[in-house]
């Protein structure tokens, strides 16, 4: 993602000529148009000016209008402004780590090759001997707020983005590093962030987060997921997902991860779908009477993932209005020898 490539370097025999995109009249069958990347923000903004102060709809189209274009304009600058990444790398603790994609650190940062981040508190640096510095000062060696799970070296903290604004901030900046799509990085404190780090004798380590709006009206239960990369391939992901889950058990809801995902997200969530409804179904003892609202109950995941992944199996029939599990002997026989 760091370098530009000639048209030459592209297998265009692979090219799905059936969703061709007409830039004329606007007709498009992909699902990634700009407003399907509108921040929280951007959206909210759209759909309040669509609404009068008495919460009516408001019928002036032509303002709507006007929104819109002001906000497709402004997609495209932040496109363009974005679209090379302005670091090249960071350090981070002991690990040089190649950055990915652009991210807004304030100006006097946003052009340096290199930049120092603190492995503790997330305070960054432009130079060598002032990253040294801080070092040797900063009293930190955990995430703050509150550890919320332990077991053996990984330990989880509970990060409330209204008291601790700063580090929040500080974390966003340093994901947009490694994240596409991410839109928010000063708006923390509607979030809570659970920060995942590796313990040893000189501290808690960060590994990667996750955050989650406070109240949802969607229900989502995860916003933002990201494992660094010196620590991807390890299991870390499926462990982030699954504690989403767990902290919606306790809240007694069922969740799911904030829409649109991206494509390494759902590749994430789709494994980790199939593993925990493929193993419920090939544990039941009363497998015929599980229904997809059972399903929910017991693993926290929205009906709506759970028929898209046995879909996915070929695992589910609509009969009579509703759809119903048909199980598969032989792929709940490969699965568990396999799992």
């Amino acid at each position: 993602m760091d370098e530009w490539i000639k048209l030459s370097q592209f297998d265009l025999s692979t090219l799905d000529k059936s969703k061709r995109v007409n830039l004329n009249n606007g007709n498009s069958s992909n699902e990634h148009t700009p407003h399907s990347r509108r921040s929280r923000r951007e959206r909210r903004k759209n759909n309040s000016a669509n609404y009068d102060n008495t919460g009516s709809h408001s019928h002036h189209r032509s303002g709507g209008n006007l929104v819109d274009q002001s906000l497709a304009a402004f997609e495209r600058e932040h496109e363009e402004i974005t679209k090379v990444k302005n670091i090249s790398k960071i350090i981070l603790g002991k690990y040089e780590v190649c950055a990915w994609y652009f991210s807004p650190f304030p100006e006097e940062y946003s052009q340096e090759e290199c930049l120092f981040v603190c492995e503790f508190c997330l305070t960054y640096c432009k130079n060598v001997r002032t990253y040294r510095r801080h070092k040797c000062n900063c009293a930190w060696r955990t995430p703050p707020g509150d550890e919320i799970y332990r077991e053996k070296d990984l330990s989880v903290f509970e990060v409330d983005g209204k008291e601790h604004r700063v580090y929040c901030q500080n974390l966003c900046l340093l994901a947009k590093l490694f994240l596409d799509h991410k839109t928010l990085y000063y708006d923390v404190e509607p979030f809570i962030f659970y920060i995942i780090t590796h313990v040893d004798a000189e501290g808690a380590h960060i590994v990667g987060y996750f955050s989650k709006e406070k109240v949802s009206a969607e229900d989502y239960n995860l916003a933002c997921i990201l494992t660094f990369p010196q620590y991807q391939k390890h299991g870390y992901g499926k462990f982030i997902i699954s504690l989403s889950y767990e902290l919606s058990k306790r809240e007694r809801k069922t969740g799911s991860p904030e829409k649109p995902l991206s494509d390494l997200g759902k590749i994430s969530y789709r494994s980790y779908w199939t593993y925990i409804l493929m193993s419920l179904l090939a544990e039941a003892d009363n497998r015929k009477s599980l229904g997809i609202r059972e399903i929910a109950q017991i693993t926290a995941i929205k009906t709506e993932d759970i028929i898209s992944t046995l879909q996915s199996l070929n695992m589910i029939k609509f009969w009579k209005g509703q759809h119903v599990i048909f199980v598969q002997e032989k792929a709940l026989r490969d699965f568990m020898s396999h799992r």
